[in-house]
């Protein structure tokens, strides 16, 4: 996904809820602080977006142009409406969030991750592809690892086992 598809899903989710401001909690949300990634970073052609006023609309949204949808056939992206309450994020990410607001966007705004938060999202969500992302945002200085493990720690309900466990795998992921 390309940061004019970004925007264009949110100008088209924002329309649909009515909106006008929306929460980029997925992978995309790194097109917030760098809009010119490249590869592993954009490879997904889903849009987790959360309509931040209006949360009980997620569904409107993902039904209206979510996967499988003629929106999806027509412009080869779709819009997942995610709950945003259920993705781990860490304590005081709302204030750290970075603002599409473009003329593409006609009024709507992406409420994007940033790049610790997002890092610290991916890593609890554990999942191989998550794991391969970090460690792309890693190696392209997009997050230093002292933060992502700051972040780690600001995630409410980790054990300190799984604490530990996320800290050596950003260990691992930025040595290798």
């Amino acid at each position: 996904m390309t940061r004019a598809e970004l925007e264009h899903a949110i100008r088209a989710a924002g329309a649909i809820c009515g909106d006008r401001e929306l929460y980029v909690v997925g992978s995309q949300a790194i097109l917030g602080a760098f809009p010119d990634a490249t590869g592993v970073l954009v490879q997904s052609m889903e849009a987790n977006l959360a309509p931040k006023n209006l949360p009980e609309l997620e569904s409107l949204v993902e039904g209206s142009i979510g996967e499988l949808s003629p929106f999806h056939q027509t412009f080869g992206f779709y819009v997942d409406g995610v709950d945003v309450s259920s993705v781990a994020l860490p304590v005081g990410w709302r204030e750290r969030v970075l603002v599409i607001d473009t003329p593409n966007t006609n009024g709507y705004r992406g409420l994007c991750l940033s790049p610790g938060d997002l890092a610290a999202s991916k890593l609890v969500a554990g999942r191989e592809k998550d794991l391969a992302f970090v460690r792309a945002m890693m190696r392209a200085r997009m997050v230093a690892p002292a933060l992502v493990r700051e972040r780690l720690v600001q995630v409410p309900n980790l054990s300190p086992d799984r604490l530990a466990t996320l800290e050596e795998i950003v260990r691992r992921l930025a040595s290798s």
